[in-house]
């Protein structure tokens, strides 16, 4: 009989089998590094709304229109 894991469970295993057996040390790690990538995945999501601010300020001043070539459509 196959025993499938869910991933959640899975990768709670690899890391009780790097910590070799010890959970609170392999918790304390998961822990660890959930929240590395949960700041990482924040700065992302603060620099994508950086720069959706900036385009939007952008096109407030004017410097889209500025960059379009003029064209018969053009007012």
């Amino acid at each position: 009989m196959e025993i499938r894991l869910r991933e959640a469970e899975m990768i709670a295993l690899a890391y009780h089998r790097a910590a070799r057996g010890d959970a609170w040390h392999a918790l304390v790690t998961a822990v660890a590094d959930a929240l590395v990538d949960l700041a990482e995945a924040e700065r992302c999501i603060a620099r994508q709304g950086q720069l959706i601010s900036h385009g939007y300020a952008r096109g407030r001043t004017g410097a889209f229109e500025a960059a379009r070539p003029p064209g018969p459509e053009r007012p």
